[in-house]
């Protein structure tokens, strides 16, 4: 059972129970039908399949964090009230990726703070990986004992220009497959291909070492947050 129904049919997350225990059971496809035939309630389980992604989606673009959540509450509720138009040509998370990520490009352009540059327009990259310096870069050694590694990785990729940075995200981090990236960043898959080993190189030129499996352990995102951000939509949608 993957959740239970409290006072007021508010969800509660049954004790103990594993994030992955949310991608079990009914496939995406199936469960947006059920969204779609009245049962707003079941919206909860694609979000909780989806936060971890959605989050790092957003987090790529966006240079502060604290209008990340913001951003993924206002991806959930859109996908919501346009979910007669996801037609199945294309998976369930890779639409609603596309939609976080045009959300969050849209913040920027909203906001003061905006990039001087679209984060997915080719001429706007660097010609030299020499523009690039990662924070607090150090050698293989010091960074074996380093205890704040996963910031200093996270720092890193946040560091990247803003199409490479992206691209890397959903690739390295998400593992997406090239052509679902592509989709979801509106740009073809060479590109994000292309992007992708620029990113690599760029990082492991400054952190003196590939990420690997370090990678699956940055930006994450779960507990209290993914509550939140889960609890805000269905309020809304309510």
């Amino acid at each position: 059972m993957l959740a239970q129904r409290g006072e007021g049919g508010k969800s509660v997350t049954a004790a103990g129970s594993e994030p992955r225990a949310w991608h079990a059971g009914p496939s995406d496809d199936e469960i947006v039908r059920r969204v779609r035939g009245g049962d707003a309630a079941a919206y909860e389980i694609l979000m909780r399949r989806h936060n971890q992604r959605i989050y790092r989606a957003v987090r790529a673009i966006l240079p502060d964090e604290s209008d990340v959540e913001d951003v993924m509450q206002e991806a959930y509720l859109a996908a919501f009230l346009h979910l007669d138009g996801f037609a199945g040509r294309s998976r369930f998370s890779t639409w609603l990726v596309r939609i976080a990520v045009n959300q969050a490009i849209d913040r920027l352009r909203r906001s003061g703070r905006s990039l001087s540059f679209d984060p997915l327009k080719e001429e706007t990259l660097p010609r030299e990986s020499g523009a690039f310096v990662a924070p607090g870069a150090r050698d293989p050694e010091q960074q074996a004992g380093d205890r704040e590694l996963g910031r200093r990785l996270e720092a890193a990729i946040q560091a990247l220009p803003a199409p490479y940075r992206a691209a890397y995200v959903l690739r390295e981090l998400e593992r997406m497959e090239a052509r679902d990236a592509a989709e979801s960043l509106g740009i073809e898959e060479g590109t994000v291909k292309t992007r992708v080993h620029r990113a690599r190189r760029l990082l492991r030129e400054a952190l003196g070492r590939d990420l690997g499996a370090a990678a699956a352990d940055v930006f994450r995102f779960g507990g209290e947050r993914c509550d939140r951000v889960v609890a805000a939509v269905l309020e809304r949608v309510r």
